[in-house]
């Protein structure tokens, strides 16, 4: 990210919101801690910024995405996802809202997008901790509590209402198919990422995930009646809870528009993650969660076809939490795990929330 600095911010601010802008302070968000004890990498830095606007005091959230291998390799690619960001977040329910886009000059100024350099997107504030507490006090031995349950119901019905709407447009469901496999941030960008040979993780294995996920592609394209309105990341670092189950989402990705098993699988494998991490297996209070957040869904959706649709989008999700890019220090057990499951579920024609500790069994 270029380097901040107040006077340059402040006279974007006053551009922005105003001449009587006074810019109170700014600094990265829980650079310590917001990602989790696992969870290294991440796309960009946000910085909160607290400034005056005549008597009322507000803060904003300042988004950029850094140069990488996840298909953000060119200037381009980052202004894309910016641009996107800031058009998009606004259409979902419960999402903050973008509040401008803009880009950096060599100068190291904000404004508008004539003399790009890098962009970035200036979100609100929201309060909240994120989901991901939650999870992480569970592992730590936590009993489940009555609020637990409810907060993966609200989850598994919020993904519901979202998902209603849907959209007639064959070509792009095809398309975020499509995506699925080759785009840099999703399965041939994450597979690419890993190294040479990672202990069990092999060129072969990868290759093998990449040819089953995308034989899923080709049974999956006929069913382009199920595309819906979608968040694209929904998992438990981009959740928000306020008081009881009252949220908000963060940084939906990718696209407004795709197969509702991807929001699904996103939230459910981190419910297998976080029991892998602690017992080595789903059971305890994550077992209860993941199968209470499927049969909620399944319930209120009445979508029983979402488990016919589930696999690869599991395994995209699979090879980020194994990868030792994202998580560089996770043991090579919870790794195998995750592997297994991976390619258990790619080889059954439907998924079975029943079945999970088998799929991630030898």
């Amino acid at each position: 990210m270029p380097m901040l600095r107040k006077h340059s911010l402040e006279k974007y601010l006053r551009n922005r919101f105003g001449p009587e802008v006074t810019l109170l302070s700014y600094g990265v968000i829980g650079k310590a801690s917001s990602n989790g004890a696992q969870k290294r990498y991440g796309y960009g830095t946000p910085v909160k910024l607290t400034f005056r606007v005549g008597r009322r005091v507000r803060s904003a959230v300042l988004e950029t995405m850094k140069p990488g291998p996840f298909g953000h390799e060119h200037p381009a690619d980052r202004a894309q996802a910016m641009l996107w960001d800031f058009e998009s977040y606004g259409r979902l329910p419960r999402h903050v809202k973008a509040l401008d886009v803009g880009a950096f000059t060599d100068k190291k100024d904000l404004v508008s997008v004539a003399e790009a350099q890098e962009f970035f997107v200036l979100t609100q504030w929201t309060e909240g901790a994120s989901y991901h507490l939650d999870l992480e006090r569970l592992a730590k031995g936590a009993a489940l509590r009555k609020l637990d349950r409810k907060r993966t119901v609200a989850l598994a019905r919020y993904l519901v209402q979202i998902h209603a709407r849907k959209r007639r447009d064959a070509n792009l469901y095809r398309r975020r198919l499509r995506e699925l496999i080759g785009h840099g941030e999703c399965i041939m960008g994450l597979t690419d990422s890993y190294p040479k040979r990672f202990g069990f993780i092999t060129d072969d294995l990868l290759r093998t995930v990449e040819e089953a996920c995308n034989r899923w592609r080709w049974h999956l394209r006929g069913k382009t009646q199920r595309l819906s309105q979608v968040h694209g990341d929904f998992h438990p670092w981009n959740v928000l809870f306020k008081e009881g189950v009252d949220f908000a989402v963060l940084d939906r990705s990718r696209g407004e528009w795709g197969e509702p098993a991807d929001d699904v699988t996103s939230m459910t494998i981190n419910y297998l993650f976080f029991s892998l991490c602690r017992w080595g297996s789903l059971q305890g209070p994550f077992e209860v969660l993941f199968r209470l957040f499927w049969d909620a869904y399944v319930e209120a959706s009445q979508d029983e076809d979402i488990t016919s649709c589930a696999a690869p989008f599991f395994a995209f999700r699979g090879l980020v939490l194994a990868s030792p890019v994202w998580y560089p220090k996770l043991p090579i057990e919870v790794r195998r795990s995750i592997f297994r499951f991976i390619e258990n579920v790619l080889d059954v024609p439907r998924f079975d929330p029943s079945r999970v500790n088998e799929y991630c069994a030898v």
